[in-house]
């Protein structure tokens, strides 16, 4: 009886190769959450052999976190490009919360979600959630503070503001991956409070001028 043999993988240069790696981890992070990111599921992903996965990583909670930290960068850096083709501070703020609350980054919103959890016994991935962290609030606390200097918004503490806007991001968005709750409209629900900590009449945040 014979044994079904291993494809053998086609060649490539190391840096080719840890991008294969990368992006297969990366897929399989979107696809089915951080927590299927394993050594036997990015080799089967990549198609190659465990070994050759563990030659190119320095270990799996390196991995782990260079994947988060792709998948969530890359969203950072989408939303960025997306506020600078906005007019000003208040349509900027409006059509963050809404995009960051539509329901179409769900999959993302898992990669976070997933995150936090492992991060408690992954330091490594831990201090990449924070830096990430720390980027989202400085994107908006920028929003936020342009507002704040153009006379649009009153607040003494746009950082504060950031991190609670922030909050009720995560707290809504987690919410919705097991529907508890309204998910069809997040997006209001958020700017409503926004608007109240930025003096802002209701619904300011949700006009087409916004």
């Amino acid at each position: 009886m014979s044994t079904p043999t291993r494809q053998r993988a086609p060649r490539m240069s190391p840096a080719e190769r840890a991008l294969s790696i990368a992006n297969a981890a990366r897929s399989l992070a979107l696809e089915e959450g951080l927590s299927a990111v394993t050594l036997r599921a990015v080799a089967a992903r990549a198609g190659v052999a465990p070994a050759l996965v563990a030659h190119y990583v320095p270990s799996m909670d390196v991995l782990i976190a260079r994947t988060f930290a792709s998948v969530v960068s890359a969203e950072v850096a989408e939303i960025e490009t997306l506020l600078d083709a906005l007019p000003g501070p208040r349509a900027q703020l409006g059509v963050l919360v809404r995009t960051i609350l539509d329901g179409s980054r769900d999959d993302v919103t898992l990669v976070w979600v997933e995150a936090w959890a492992l991060g408690r016994r992954n330091e490594t991935l831990a201090a990449e959630v924070r830096a990430q962290m720390d980027a989202w609030q400085g994107v908006i606390q920028d929003v936020i503070g342009a507002g704040v200097a153009a006379g649009e918004f009153e607040t003494e503490d746009p950082a504060a503001v950031a991190w609670q806007l922030l909050g009720m991001v995560d707290g809504l968005n987690a919410q919705a991956l097991v529907r508890w709750g309204d998910t069809s409209d997040r997006g209001s629900l958020i700017s409503h409070a926004v608007e109240g900590m930025l003096g802002l009449d209701r619904g300011a945040l949700d006009a087409p001028g916004a």
